[in-house]
């Protein structure tokens, strides 16, 4: 209703606002405006009037009378003229007339045509006319004056100039020099750049490394004279270097090429002839039959999704990839033999199955249809297992998910890929190495009080329009505060009871557990390796949640999901702390909700959105010590609220200092004790006359 409203009156209000300032009524047809000073390749105005049998046409550069305006011309024009171009577009009352220039806007290179000689390079007069027939209703003059692009735009060139590693080899004689076959702005060593466009910048040329110049002495040099008031001691630490060093890049380096080190990642296993492949090791990229790198799409630093990422060994990840019909691409096939490692291939072990509930994986897209083809099956999901044992990968197992995507729709595709060792195949997915919990790993979850104590501590992962109805789960990872949520469809009949008894059934699908482990490798046949989730009920039942009879607003509705982890650092192994949960509690937040409509109120659906929240607190392993009374007191001796610290005046003699063991901060501090005592004996006049009297 309220779209039909604006869609009513909006051509009116376009009317008024195009209408002139003066007050007065428009007479007849006429442009708004009527004179226009034209700088780009194209201009809108308004054509006030009735447009049926109405014919517009361009005249370019019209005649001028004596008194300087220009002279209407007859209505034989067309709307095309020279390099300018007229589209009209009819309305009831108003037309949009866009006048537009057809020709490139780019200076002119070398050997370059289609472009601009000079800087200005339009200045015309074009005049639009508004005809009935032969008698001329309208008229509209543009005065265009237009400057050519000075920067470069378009499509760059494959054949880019390629910057080496300057940490290896020499720079070269221009490295600022960035894109083949045009100019770079502010780099006057560019060939490309032409002397016109170098009037632009010559005043702030690149200067130093960036600009050429890859050899300018600096201050640290022996040869080099630039420092004033050079100290004594320069000639001793002043460096003795070639010219053909330089350290503006950080490091200095030899003037002749040498090899880079290339990591590992990104060396082919067989990298010289005759050299025998032992194994792979953690990093290295996994190879095909072909000597090929294995590939599976991944997620770039920049978030989106590269098809041809090679797998790593021994490297894990889970990555989700958006993808549309006009641009989904097959990735390797699944008959492709993987090299294991010990000089043989093995084959991949593949099931396929169909996902019947694509809702899922799949959005609305609001693009219109892109190809010919309606729908098509696609692969929605692929899990990879790698099962191995030392250097070699013994056996592949992936579970590939098929589905049907259809044109305009966005599918969501997951790509996992796991490393098992061979020794722990049937054995529980740990979250600990030894045994504390690593960041990133699943915490731990059971249900004790069942004969099945398999447990699960879960967050939402929205799909599609975010319901909860078609929401996902990921596991709680421990170490990682993360925030989740989804959203409810509610009616205005809604009755309250029932929507916080929904609202809590779905809150609570998350936590499927009474106990979580309180290490990565905990035992669910120890008690003593878990810990209570504490509840805390979301209402009281005695509480009145009564509203009376107002329809759309129910109170106390336990729409958020608080989950807070206590962990602490219980030892270390090797140097690596290890970390131990020490609790759980599990809250709820109500919220007053209130159905939200416009301007009449219908049995329609509305959104009730509820999160869920983890957040790990790390606590000390041991409480802390009290302060004592005299702490509490005299805060003057409070090194942690005092600016002046009296106790570590003697900080090397303390227990606090680390630097050394503590016995030798001792012996040291004793010894240093000793020679201000000698000193201050030696200093004494008495000392002086014994000390007199001995020697006579």
């Amino acid at each position: 209703m309220v779209a039909a409203l604006l869609g009513a009156l909006l051509p009116p209000l376009l009317l008024l606002l195009a209408a002139p300032c003066s007050g007065q009524r428009v007479r007849g047809p006429v442009f708004q405006p009527s004179f226009i000073h034209m700088s780009g390749p194209r201009v809108n105005a308004l054509f006030l009037g009735n447009s049926s049998e109405v014919s517009f046409s361009l005249i370019l550069n019209p005649r001028e009378d004596e008194a300087g305006k220009p002279q209407h011309s007859n209505c034989s024009g067309s709307r095309r003229a020279g390099d300018w171009n007229l589209n009209v577009t009819s309305g009831v009352d108003a037309s949009k007339v866009t006048v537009s220039l057809t020709r490139n806007l780019q200076l002119c290179l070398p050997n370059a045509t289609d472009c601009c000689a000079a800087p200005l390079c339009v200045a015309e007069a074009v005049q639009v006319l508004a005809c009935r027939g032969s008698v001329m209703l309208a008229h509209l003059l543009i005065q265009a004056e237009i400057y050519a692009n000075s920067s470069f735009i378009g499509n760059v060139s494959e054949n880019a100039t390629i910057i080496p590693n300057q940490a290896f080899q020499p720079l070269g004689s221009c490295p600022c020099d960035l894109t083949a076959g045009a100019c770079d702005v502010r780099c006057c060593c560019d060939l490309e750049c032409t002397p016109d466009l170098k009037q632009l910048f010559t005043g702030s040329c690149f200067t130093g490394v960036f600009g050429g110049d890859v050899n300018p002495p600096f201050d640290q040099l022996c040869s080099a004279k630039s420092m004033e008031n050079t100290p004594d001691w320069f000639p001793f630490l002043c460096v003795q270097s070639s010219l053909d060093n330089t350290p503006f890049l950080g490091y200095f380096y030899h003037g002749s090429v040498s090899t880079p080190r290339v990591p590992s990642f990104k060396i082919p296993l067989q990298t010289s002839p005759g050299r025998l492949f032992t194994g792979y090791r953690q990093g290295d990229p996994v190879m095909t039959e072909d000597d090929d790198y294995f590939t599976i799409p991944q997620q770039s630093m920049a978030g989106q999704c590269v098809g041809n990422a090679p797998v790593a060994y021994l490297q894990n990840f889970d990555v989700r990839c958006l993808t549309h019909l006009a641009s989904y691409r097959e990735g390797l096939p699944h008959e492709v033999r993987i090299n294991s490692g010990a000089g043989d291939f093995i084959q991949q072990n593949v099931i396929y199955e169909t996902i019947t509930d694509i809702d899922k994986f799949i959005t609305k897209s609001e693009s219109p249809p892109t190809t010919d083809v309606p729908c098509k099956n696609v692969t929605v999901a692929e899990h990879y297992k790698f099962i191995w044992k030392g250097k070699n990968i013994k056996e592949i197992n992936v579970t590939v998910f098929l589905g049907s995507l259809c044109d305009g729709e966005i599918l969501t595709q997951r790509f996992t890929v796991k490393f098992v060792s061979l020794n722990r195949t049937n054995e529980t997915d740990l979250s600990g190495n030894p045994g504390s919990y690593q960041v990133g790993k699943p915490v731990r979850a059971a249900n004790l009080n069942a004969s099945d104590t398999f447990g699960s501590l879960k967050l939402w992962q929205p799909a599609g329009r975010g319901l909860c109805t078609s929401a996902t789960y990921a596991p709680v990872l421990f170490g990682l505060d993360s925030v989740s949520g989804c959203v409810l469809e509610v009616g205005i009949n809604e009755d309250c009871s029932l929507l916080r008894g929904n609202v809590t059934e779905k809150l609570n699908s998350l936590i499927q557990a009474t106990h979580i482990g309180k290490r990565g490798n905990s035992n669910s046949s120890d008690l003593n390796d878990w810990v209570e989730i504490i509840r805390l009920d979301p209402y009281s039942s005695d509480t009145n949640m009564s509203t009376g009879n107002l329809k759309g607003i129910c109170s106390d509705i336990p729409a958020n999901l608080n989950i807070r982890i206590i962990f602490a650092d219980v030892g270390a192994v090797q140097g690596i702390p290890q970390q131990e949960i020490l609790a759980a509690q599990i809250s709820y937040s109500t919220v007053i909700w209130q159905f939200q409509c416009g301007l009449t109120c219908e049995n329609n659906l509305n959104f009730l959105p509820i999160t869920a929240s983890v957040q790990f607190i790390q606590v000390p392993a041991q409480p802390p010590v009290p302060l004592t009374r005299f702490q509490i007191n005299y805060t003057e001796f409070d090194c942690n609220r005092n600016d002046v610290c009296w106790p570590q005046l003697f900080y090397p003699l303390t227990r606090f200092y680390t630097g050394e063991p503590y016995s030798q901060c001792l012996a040291k501090g004793l010894a240093l004790a000793f020679l201000f005592l000698l000193a201050a004996i030696m200093n004494n006049p008495w000392f002086l006359k014994v000390w007199s009297n001995s020697l006579v």
